[in-house]
């Protein structure tokens, strides 16, 4: 028998503390109407379109943190089955692997463990979303010329953690009973980056089976 979503999701398995929204902002009206819409039912395809009169940027920042809260919660579900010996490698199956390269400590892609990757991976996207220069919370203050671009990087290296984890440790999301929450989470994920072209079709390739059976 499934388990419920709040026994296989729970906060204790975080893999690292949610981001929030400041309530009374722009950002936090715009974050509760869209999961107003996500709780009604409604067609995912729609949930994920631009609300009439709202800027294309604040919509795509509470999303792409929204989607931070929410993939680093799947991932942190698993991360126990996720260690060097069963994953010596980031990667989806014997045909993708990823490498990890930051311009800082990792100036070249450089080959790491899953959960190392994965460890430098939301620590990055962390560091981003609470950068004002990038994503900045202030009234008044504009995005950067970058944002988007920005945003293509950190939601096109979140969907590795889909790869990995659909690839990789899907038997276990199964026998937790949270085989359909994340597929909830991947469609809603998908079709916000359909809608706004957010990341390129060829690097969707490795869910490409996936995505047919449960977006289409």
């Amino acid at each position: 028998m499934a388990l419920c979503l709040g026994q296989v999701f729970s906060k204790d398995k975080t893999f690292r503390p949610r981001k929030r929204f400041e309530p009374g902002t722009q950002r936090f009206e715009l974050y509760k109407k869209a999961q107003a819409s996500l709780k009604s039912g409604l067609d995912l395809r729609k949930v994920v379109q631009l609300p009439e009169g709202e800027n294309i940027n604040d919509w795509i920042a509470v999303h792409v943190v929204d989607f931070f809260n929410r993939i680093n919660l799947i991932y942190g579900t698993v991360s126990e089955f996720c260690t060097e010996r069963t994953c010596p490698i980031m990667s989806g199956g014997l045909r993708y692997e990823y490498r990890w390269q930051d311009g800082d400590d990792y100036k070249k892609p450089t080959k790491l463990p899953a959960l190392k990757y994965m460890n430098l991976l939301m620590d990055w996207i962390e560091t981003n979303i609470n950068n004002e220069n990038i994503f900045p919370t202030r009234v008044g203050v504009p995005f950067p010329k970058n944002f988007q671009q920005v945003c293509k990087k950190i939601l096109s290296r979140l969907f590795r953690v889909f790869v990995h984890v659909y690839i990789h440790h899907f038997d276990s999301i199964c026998s937790m009973g949270a085989e359909a929450h994340i597929n909830t989470c991947y469609k809603h994920y998908y079709y916000f980056i359909s809608e706004f072209s957010l990341i390129e079709h060829s690097e969707l390739e490795p869910l490409r089976a996936m995505t047919e059976k449960i977006c289409n």
